[in-house]
């Protein structure tokens, strides 16, 4: 696979919710979670399960950061 991101977060797909035109996908990624919105058609294509291993890439103009204070 190639492609442009270079953010690329390896996980395991935890949900997949297909409503409509839209789905919802989870990734465990380490000790986070990742939620994506993608179109069902991709979902579908990809043919997304509970347990698949999974990457998610991030491409964004933005990103923001937060810190917890002490």
């Amino acid at each position: 696979m190639k492609a442009s991101a270079r953010n690329r977060l390896p996980g395991v797909v935890t949900e997949v919710k297909i409503e409509g035109l839209m789905a919802q996908v989870e990734l465990k990624v380490g000790d986070n979670h990742v939620v994506s919105l993608i179109s069902a058609e991709a979902a579908l294509e990809l043919d997304l399960k509970v347990g698949d291993r999974a990457v998610a890439m991030v491409k964004a103009t933005s990103v923001m950061v937060a810190r917890d204070e002490d």
